[in-house]
């Protein structure tokens, strides 16, 4: 089973950092189709390509290949395999060798990280991914995500407090304003929010993280579509360069909420090669 995990893992990192999902090609096919702009659909259909040889080839879709970030859910009858953590770490560092990841593990001290005045470490698997993210699920079994997550779309997300006024709507338009303001900035359109709504920073941006793993841009909720509406209409479109595809859809995840005039929203504009996902299912057969 060790080495069974380890070898899932390494090509889940490969799937989400070289193959678009289904969803995404179908949703860019449909971005294809109804953008009437010339140079925004020259740049969709650039964009499809690149997809499509990145898949054929198992090449980076972006030069940023991404920090990997790793959420694990478990059956509440399932026990975790010793050892799982470590396994998961083999796998992720041997994925971003055989990919390969662009090294960006900073050396030194905590200072000397922070100003990265020691330089890179030339090993891509040195990319360690954060504190992995455990949740439970209602299915026996083990299920693992791996997300690669640019610097990009990093820079420009949000988690901030807003005041809802016992409307959701609110909460939208906040969340809209930020994007507004943040995705021109970004180049890499069209994006696709991401937005976590919980009552702590911390929940917020786990629920975001779970909205980019179970995301499906076939089927968006009323309050996706209203988000993708919303951004489309600013007519940013692909590169910025101007067209009816800002937005190839939204997710999001609400989780539970606190009596309180608050909700604490994190959004972050995914760019145009991501969310880059893969997903990993163990069966309680496997795991025996």
């Amino acid at each position: 089973m060790t080495t069974k995990i380890v070898e899932l893992v390494k090509n889940a990192v490969i799937e989400a950092s070289t193959t678009f999902r289904e969803d995404q090609f179908d949703a860019y096919q449909q971005a294809v189709q109804r953008e009437e702009e010339d140079n925004a659909r020259w740049v969709l259909e650039l964009l499809v390509e690149n997809a499509e040889l990145a898949m054929n080839k198992k090449v980076p879709l972006c030069d940023d290949t991404g920090i990997p970030h790793v959420l694990i859910e478990s059956g509440p009858n399932t026990q975790l395999p010793s050892n799982i953590f470590k396994q998961i770490e083999e796998g992720v560092a041997i994925g971003l060798k055989e990919l390969p990841g662009r090294p960006m593990a900073v050396l030194g001290n905590d200072a000397e990280r922070l100003e990265q005045s020691k330089g890179l470490d030339n090993d891509p698997g040195k990319v360690t991914p954060p504190s992995f993210m455990v949740d439970k699920m209602d299915d026996e079994g083990i299920k693992i995500h791996v997300l690669m997550l640019g610097g990009g779309p990093e820079i420009r997300s949000h988690t901030y407090r807003v005041f809802h006024k016992r409307d959701h709507e609110n909460l939208f338009k906040e969340a809209l304003t930020w994007m507004r303001s943040e995705i021109p900035k970004l180049g890499c359109t069209p994006c696709i929010p991401a937005i976590g709504i919980g009552r702590t920073h911390f929940e917020a941006s786990t629920l975001m993280l779970k909205a980019m793993a179970y995301g499906d841009l076939n089927h968006q909720s009323g309050m996706e579509k209203k988000i993708t509406d919303s951004m489309n209409q600013t007519h940013i479109g692909a590169l910025g360069l101007g067209g009816s595809v800002t937005a190839l859809g939204s997710m999001v995840k609400v989780g539970p909420q606190r009596a309180s005039g608050v909700r604490i929203v994190c959004m972050r504009p995914c760019c145009c090669v991501e969310p880059r996902k893969s997903s990993i299912y163990l069966s309680p057969k496997i795991l025996e």
